[in-house]
């Protein structure tokens, strides 16, 4: 099996697996699907490594987008030439993130804006340390997380062309609500939201006098939004992948190239099997039968229970497990997975090949 690791007994568990050539295998699939990599601003959240930045950037990729100062740190980091914050910085964060562009020169960074408020905090933040910051109109197109409404989002452009402090350069809109698993739906409703954005990109151009760059989506969306060859594609999950959108977006031509190795600890009672995969080891935000799909153990298991440190499974009485077997586990949401550990363990030909830090996972690098 691609998964299987010659030498698991050097590995303590749990521990975050990564597949690196399948990581590079993602990266060349998703240029494949957007046409050019000048057209990709990937999101780092999923990985949050310097190693996988760098891959993007030897595949040319220049443009990222990220979540947290951590997050835009880290690219400041790797020289990345342009990184989106895809977050309105507001309170300390403002001033962190001041600080991080004087800090890192040949990084543009330019962060998310959806209110006349904000927008002056981050002008006179910016004026107060001579610099004009650029920013991206953040427009709710259902997710109702954050942004504001494509009707009222003109209101907004012309009271940030009022603002010298800020310089407005485009709209993003963030549609991850959109996870129909049929295609054809998931576009119908994924058009019907990218048709509001586009009518307002046609006013606040003829407001401003030049383009307007449109940065939309994430990975569900990511092969709707690639068709459209003006706009910046922002997907992050694709480099690692999971069980969630292997399930939920079989269109999509992405591999699974990161893993949880986890080891049985006890046999409590017949039919039940307990593995060293609780809480802090695996995302639990799910339901607790979609947390973790095991690649090498039988259909008939169940997950029953999970506490801070232990993972409990049903099964058939007569099973022929026992404490230390190893089990690959594929987590139903990476993201907040990978972020559990410091550090992940690289396989290359099933051979342990290193380790990458999960830098980013922290809330602060330096700044």
């Amino acid at each position: 099996m691609w998964y299987t690791v010659h030498h698991p007994e050097l590995i303590d568990s749990p521990a975050l697996l990564v597949y690196s050539d399948r990581v590079r295998q993602n990266i060349r699939t998703a240029i494949h699907m957007v046409g050019d990599p000048s057209r990709l601003r990937p999101h780092i959240k999923t990985h949050k490594t310097r190693e996988v930045i760098e891959m993007l950037q030897d595949a040319g990729v220049n443009q990222f987008k990220c979540a947290t100062i951590a997050e835009a740190e880290l690219l400041g980091l790797t020289n990345a030439k342009d990184v989106l914050l895809a977050y309105q910085p507001v309170g300390p964060k403002l001033q962190r993130f001041i600080h991080l562009i004087q800090a890192y020169p040949s990084t543009l960074y330019s962060c998310l804006v959806d209110n006349p408020v904000a927008a002056d905090s981050i002008s006179e933040a910016a004026l107060a340390a001579s610099l004009i910051i650029p920013v991206y109109i953040d427009l709710n197109v259902g997710m109702n997380r954050t942004g504001i409404s494509p009707e009222a989002a003109l209101e907004l452009a012309k009271h940030c062309r009022e603002l010298t402090g800020i310089r407005l350069e485009g709209l993003h809109m963030y549609d991850g609500h959109l996870r129909n698993p049929d295609l054809e739906q998931r576009t119908t409703e994924c058009n019907r939201g990218f048709e509001k954005a586009e009518q307002l990109q046609r006013l606040v151009e003829a407001l401003y006098q030049h383009p307007m760059q449109v940065i939309a989506g994430g990975s569900p969306s990511f092969p709707i939004h690639a068709a459209r060859k003006s706009v910046q594609c922002s997907p992050g999950t694709f480099v690692y992948w999971d069980a969630g959108y292997q399930s939920a977006l079989a269109e999509q031509d992405f591999v699974p190239a990161a893993l949880i190795l986890a080891r049985i600890i006890s046999l409590p009672a017949p039919g039940l099997i307990c593995i060293d995969l609780g809480h802090k080891s695996v995302a639990a935000e799910n339901p607790i039968d979609q947390r973790i799909l095991f690649l090498n153990a039988p259909e008939d298991w169940r997950a029953i229970s999970q506490s801070e440190e232990h993972l409990v499974i049903k099964t058939d009485a007569g099973h022929s497990f026992r404490p230390g077997d190893i089990l690959y586990g594929l987590p139903y949401h990476i993201c907040p997975s990978c972020a559990l550990y410091e550090r992940a363990i690289t396989i290359r030909n099933g051979e342990i090949s290193g380790e990458w830090k999960i830098a980013a996972r922290d809330r602060k690098i330096n700044y």
